[in-house]
This record gives structure tokens, sequence and C-alpha cells, in this order.
């Protein structure tokens, strides 16, 4: 029994601030929950983050009021807190006190609700915690990674059969079903989708799982994966949080080329006769990106993925 971890990067909507879409699935077996999330649960500790979600896209970015803050790098842990709660308390006053600033306001009150975890860590502090984490993931012989990233550019909702979002989960679901099946005891191979629980979506996701389960997608029948995803909140799941670790890594390397993340998680793409059939670029044919060479060639400058243990 394996269950894939599915959470998404980007913004699915054509006119989004992303120019690419990034759906994964990090799939592990069941016996191997554990191991992972005591390695994950490990890294958390080293960065006082055991009880914080881990939303990578909000860990990753430069906190001015940081910046602002006189010896902040040598302050304690709970100096730390104090100096940047303190800060944030004066800014949101200050916005308050103006009519003309409530858009700022209110984007600003989010940006400090996404971020109250890990404001005691300084920016290259959250970037490392980051690439830890990624370095665990990509460790894991047994996990199999599943994504599908579409260049939205590249993109025609006019000959699409689907929407972007729909055509990501029908894809991850094909490949996972694919790998399932894949072996001489199939039958005994079961996968169950554990999604990030995404209201806007979840509703139509579940169709579509429901009509997967029916008729099969365009690439296979759905004969090893049982039942719909199941929507969970990714605060209270740590594997769910990999998945978003995942899917960020790849999108930023589509985006912006940035490799640090993607070739820890990359590892764990799935692999078959050395050419990545689990990992997938929807984008022009001559595109030069990693993702789109190793899904047409045999990979020759990556160490082999090990086998599932």
């Amino acid at each position: 029994m394996y269950l894939c971890y599915i959470d998404e990067s980007g913004n699915p909507e054509l006119t989004g601030t992303t120019s690419h879409y990034v759906l994964a699935g990090l799939a592990i077996p069941i016996y191997h929950w554990k191991t992972c999330e005591s390695e994950i649960n490990r890294v958390k500790i080293q960065y006082d983050l055991l009880d914080a979600e881990i939303h990578t896209g909000w860990l990753i970015r430069n906190y001015t009021e940081q910046n602002k803050i006189a010896g902040f790098e040598a302050m304690s842990i709970p100096e730390r807190k104090t100096e940047v709660e303190k800060y944030r308390r004066a800014e949101l006053f200050r916005l308050q006190s103006s009519h003309t600033l409530r858009k700022a306001l209110k984007q600003t009150k989010k940006n400090y609700a996404q971020t109250k975890d890990y404001i005691h860590l300084t920016f290259a502090e959250r970037k490392e915690f980051v690439l830890e984490i990624a370095k665990t993931i990509g460790n894991w012989g047994f996990a199999r990674l599943f994504v599908e990233g579409i260049d939205k550019v590249h993109f025609d909702p006019n000959r699409a059969p689907s929407p972007i979002d729909e055509q990501g989960l029908e894809q991850v679901v094909s490949r996972f079903e694919q790998y399932l099946s894949s072996y001489e005891n199939a039958g005994k191979n079961y996968g169950l989708l554990i999604h990030d629980n995404n209201q806007t979506v979840a509703k139509r996701h579940t169709q579509l799982m429901k009509k997967f389960h029916q008729k099969g997608t365009v690439w296979t029948l759905v004969n090893n994966i049982i039942e719909t995803p199941l929507f969970v909140d990714s605060s209270l799941t740590s594997m769910i949080q990999m998945a978003d670790v995942c899917a960020y890594s790849i999108r930023r390397y589509l985006e912006n080329k940035e490799e640090i993340l993607f070739n820890e998680i990359i590892k764990r793409a799935h692999r078959k006769n050395g050419v990545f059939v689990g990992v997938r670029h929807f984008a022009v044919s001559t595109c030069p990106c990693k993702i789109c060479q190793m899904h047409k060639h045999p990979a020759t400058t990556s160490s082999p993925v090990p086998a599932v243990e």
C-alpha cells in the first residue's frame, strides 16, 4: 500500500501571478510512514519548528523587519521573537491609522499571520532548514515523485480538454497508477491519494477521480488507486508539507532556474529504464530544462534512484 501526498505550487489561473502551475505527488509505502515522520521532526526540532506548518513559499522570503532590528542575528531565539513581534505590532498600528493604507494593512496582516512561526530564524537559517528538508526527502530511496509542471504560456485553453489543475491531477493519477501496476504482484499494490484541503478544488477533484475510477484516464484504467482523494489540513499532516516542498522546488526551478532544492527533490522522480517518466514539464518541445531532457533520454549525469525498499 502506498500513500501519495499531493500539493500544488503556483496559481492554476491563466492570469495568475506565476508563469507555471505545478502539482506534485510524493508517494511512500505505508510501512515507511513513521520513519518519514521521525526524520522530518528531527529536522524541525533543530530549528525550533516542531509545531510549525512548513509552507515553503512563506519560509523562503526576506522579512524586512529583521533587517531593521539592530543585532538581530546575535540575539537569542526568545529575543528575536520579542523584537520582531514588537516591530510588527507597531507597523500594524501605523497602517491602521490611515484610511489610505487599508489595502496595505490587509496584505501585511496576511504576511504576518503566514510567517509568525518562522520569525525566530534568519533568512539564511530558513533557507538552510528548507534545504535540510529537501535533502531528507531526496534520501528516501523508497519514495517516488510524480509531478506535472505546466507552462501557462504554452497552455492553450481552447484546445485543452480540461482546466490546468484538472490536467495536472489526471497526469499525476495516471503515473501513480502505472507505477502501482508495474510490479508482478500488481493486484496487491494499492495506493491512496491524500490531498491538501483546498476547498475550491476538493469537490471538482473528487468528481474527477470518480470519473477516473469508472472510465479511466486518457492513458490508463485506474485499478490500483482506491477511493477518491482524502482532503486533509496540511497544518496537521507533515507529509502534505513535504509535497509542498517538492512542488515549490520544481516550480522555482522551472520559472527561475533555481537548482539547489530542485537537485535534491528530483532524485525521487520515478524512472523507467533510466528515463524520468514520473515528472513532466508541459512546455514547448524545444525546452532545454533538465526535466524535459530527462523525460526524453536516460539520465547519465545523476546518480541512479535506489530500488524500492
